[in-house]
């Protein structure tokens, strides 16, 4: 709960820091309960103050229910829905809109003292009240700035609902709640005193300067871009010098490499120089990627001089499930034939080789196969009855649609087989420790491999049924499984007093950033970078990327072709447009290289997440999310442009590419 709203002004504040200093930045308050607080983050972040009158048109006989509002301007907006459950007439409804007309252009006239209403054309307009009910109030008050033509709208509000929340993130550029109450009853829950805010308070508020002395031409220190731009290292295409790698790595055995989309060329080429670098100079012994386990493990074997693919992209071709080209393409397939030279070399020294390991779990009908064709060479009656247990999964779904299982098994409409993926598991494991005195280490991958198929195959199941019961959950079972599986492969690769292995990790920047600096932890989501460095502490190394604009190999939809998109140029607010700002083509930044960035990243800023999907027509709320970089990473690697990820088998429509717009006219 907030003090009063004084309090919650701060508060806000402090998560629209991104906003500071910049002169296009105008703060409205929706009078009276929003003036105290829009106070508060107009000075905190040096912007003009003004109020923005907003009027509730009450139900008769309940006036604090709304059925629409009044904003300056004229706008009304109405809930129809509301008026005619009430069975408010059309004459009593323009009576109401007439008298709360008269009340707003009397508080209009009140509050500035002749001044007139601050301009917001062009400008990044920070609409404030101290809270979201129905939301009608802001609503009206967004209709009637959106006539003025505004750059952006950023709502700001101490307190919400869940659900207004998100409905206001697909109505403007950014939103920012400082609390989310669940149950929400009523704003006034979220504070100790919301007494109401009087005329003469709101006068006094407006009339005290919010804006900050200016020095010479400019604002007092520098800004958040001059002070990265100090700590910036350059870094050409993407890769640091080898003595800031160095610096960086230490010790560290586990060391995650992000992506800011799924199918950036430059992402790739950069975190593949790196893992080189790797595992050259630093004995990393081990990728173990965003992949499918069986997919990967076929990679495995190709890069070690083991199995049937003649080349690399043979050995890539069991990439099959949407999306393929995050695997499939010219980057991935560079990179494996590099490994399989290298470790050429390495048989030849005796040396350790390095493996490709995947982290995933999508493959329930593919790891069972694998499972039971292990089991025939070996053992035909533990196949038989591994057989017996995995058909429980034939009469729910057909080859590999982990989604129709688990849809039926969630909903009553199939028989769940978590009791026979689980009985699978759990003999295998008892059978590891026969299995581990048979001679040849090659064996003994085999059966690791095999193991892990089949606890794939138990959290697939798992993973396919909490699909339908929840984001959060499904979302956690699946980074979950990775760090366990990432651990098991630690175990595995450092047993009978082998060197102590080191791994590479190759995932998205939602997986490999700590959920606890970002928007998504607050609502109990995890990730593979927060749960790994909870495991490893010091030991483990997180590293993001980000890009301003460019192109993206993305599909348009879940299961789409893919397509070579243009990315946007990135939202006011983010991190990608404040290391834009820096300047520089490409750049490494790290709080734990040089102090001194430490305070500009850790601004709580918008950051973008390209999937395999990317919508730019919804970009704010489909790829957009808060986020704050001086604890989301150890380090970040910025490279301001970038182009789409070439596929191996791209398309005519990949080729055709998407018509060119200019951003955001589209003239």
């Amino acid at each position: 709960m907030f003090r009063d709203r004084r309090e919650a002004g701060r508060a806000l504040a402090e998560l629209l820091t991104a906003y500071r200093d910049k002169p296009d930045v105008v703060v409205l308050g929706l009078a009276r309960g929003g003036i105290p607080v829009a106070w508060e983050i107009a000075a905190a972040l040096g912007a003009p103050l003004d109020a923005f009158v907003v009027r509730k048109l009450g139900a008769p006989g309940h006036e604090e229910f709304a059925m629409g509002a009044l904003a300056s301007g004229g706008r009304v907006v109405i809930n129809d829905d509301v008026v005619r459950a009430l069975r408010v007439s059309p004459q009593r409804l323009s009576e109401i809109a007439e008298r709360e007309g008269r009340e707003l252009q009397r508080r209009e006239v009140a509050y500035r003292d002749g001044r007139p209403p601050v301009d917001v054309t062009g400008k990044t307009v920070i609409v404030v009240d101290d809270g979201l009910a129905t939301g009608a109030s802001m609503f009206a008050a967004v209709q009637a700035l959106r006539e003025a033509d505004p750059k952006e709208i950023v709502v700001a509000v101490p307190a919400a609902s869940e659900s207004s929340c998100r409905q206001f993130a697909g109505l403007v550029e950014d939103v920012v709640c400082a609390s989310m109450p669940s149950p929400f009853r009523a704003v006034g829950e979220s504070f100790w005193d919301f007494s109401q805010v009087s005329d003469s308070e709101v006068r006094e508020l407006l009339a005290t300067p919010t804006l900050r002395p200016a020095v010479g031409t400019r604002l007092r220190g520098k800004t958040p871009a001059e002070v990265i731009g100090a700590a910036a290292i350059d870094a050409p295409d993407g890769i640091p010098p080898t003595e800031v790698l160095e610096e960086l790595i230490g010790d560290a055995k586990v060391v995650l490499i992000g992506e800011a989309s799924h199918g950036t060329h430059e992402f790739y080429a950069a975190r593949a120089a790196i893992t080189k670098w790797l595992i050259r100079e630093k004995g990393f012994c081990a990728v173990a990627a965003e992949a499918d386990w069986p997919d990967a493990y076929r990679v495995n074997r190709y890069v070690r001089g083991a199995g049937h693919d003649e080349s690399s992209d043979q050995a890539l071709s069991g990439f099959e499930r949407f999306p393929a080209w995050m695997w499939r393409n010219v980057v991935v397939r560079d990179f494996v034939d590099w490994l399989r030279r290298h470790n050429v070399e390495c048989a030849n020294r005796n040396e350790r080789m390095t493996g490709f390991y995947g982290l995933d779990l999508y493959s329930l009908h593919r790891s069972m196969g694998e499972v039971i064709a292990y089991l025939d060479k070996i053992d035909p009656r533990a196949a038989a009855r591994a057989r017996e247990r995995y058909s429980c999964f034939d009469h729910v779904s057909s080859a590999d649609d982990g989604q129709a299982y688990g849809f039926k098994a969630a909903f009553g409409a199939g028989a769940s087989c978590e009791r026979q993926a689980i009985e699978q598991l759990v003999e295998m494991q008892r059978n590891a420790v026969e299995v581990a005195r048979r001679d040849g280490l090659l064996h003994e991958d085999e059966a690791f491999y095999a193991r892990q198929n089949a606890q794939t195959v138990r959290d697939a199941e798992v993973y396919y049924r909490a699909m339908f019961g929840g984001r959060v959950a499904s979302w956690n079972l699946r980074d979950t499984h990775m760090v366990h599986t990432l651990t098991a492969l630690l175990d595995h690769l450092g047993r009978d007093g082998a060197p102590a292995p080191k791994i590479v990790v190759w995932a998205h920047n939602s997986h490999v950033g700590d959920a606890r600096a970002t928007e998504v932890g607050n609502d109990g989501q995890l990730t593979l970078g927060q749960l790994v460095r909870e495991r490893y502490g010091n030991d483990c190394r997180l590293i993001g990327f980000s890009t301003y604009a460019g192109s993206v190999t993305a599909a348009s939809e879940w299961g789409g072709i893919a397509e070579r998109k243009a990315v946007r140029p990135a939202l006011n607010g983010s991190i990608e447009e404040l290391l834009h700002e820096v300047g520089r083509e490409s750049f490494f930044v790290s709080p734990l290289i040089t102090d001194a960035a430490a305070e500009p990243l850790s601004v709580v800023r918008l950051g973008r997440a390209i999937g395999v999907i990317y919508l730019p027509a919804t970009e704010r709320q489909s790829h957009y999310y808060h986020v704050r970089p001086a604890d989301q990473y150890d380090a970040m690697i910025h490279i301001d442009r970038t182009r789409a990820l070439e596929p191996l088998e791209p398309t005519s429509v990949w080729h055709a590419g998407e018509t060119p717009e200019t951003y955001p006219s589209g003239l």
